[in-house]
């Protein structure tokens, strides 16, 4: 984690601006994950990415979580306020209901990351690879 001597109010930060940083940070985990597995060429990095990073993926992963109640009631507060979250550009790939699902996992991530609380993050995450694994998103 980034060490910062500046406090933000994360509880009171735009859910766009959680979301910006969960995307970062999500990439990050990504990445070593396929690097784990022994995937280092750069292309079949970047393809491999892909099915994890895209929105569809994403989408599929919150609502999973949604339906296994697998969240608190803070972080479904914070899902709902990444979901509810207005970007003001239209997707290109994907459908809007998809992309702020998509966002809605972003800012729960960023979440925990500004928050410090490195142990969630690594569930959350590891719980986000785990099922794109299994379902071949």
């Amino acid at each position: 984690m980034i060490e910062s001597s500046h406090n933000i109010d994360v509880k009171q930060l735009n859910s766009l601006a959680l979301a910006y940083i969960g995307d970062a940070v999500y990439e990050i985990y990504v990445r070593h994950h396929l690097l784990e597995k022994g995937t280092v060429r750069p292309n079949q990095l970047h393809r491999a990415a892909t099915r994890f990073v895209s929105a569809k993926g994403q989408a599929k992963v919150i609502r999973e979580m949604l339906s296994a109640d697998f969240l608190t009631e803070e972080e479904i507060a914070v899902v709902k306020r990444g979901r509810n979250a207005k970007s003001g550009t239209i997707p290109k790939n994907t459908d809007v209901q998809t992309y702020r699902y998509a966002t809605a996992v972003e800012a729960l991530i960023g979440y925990h990351y500004l928050l410090k609380n490195e142990e969630r993050l690594n569930i959350i995450v590891q719980y986000a690879i785990q099922f794109i694994e299994n379902e071949g998103v």
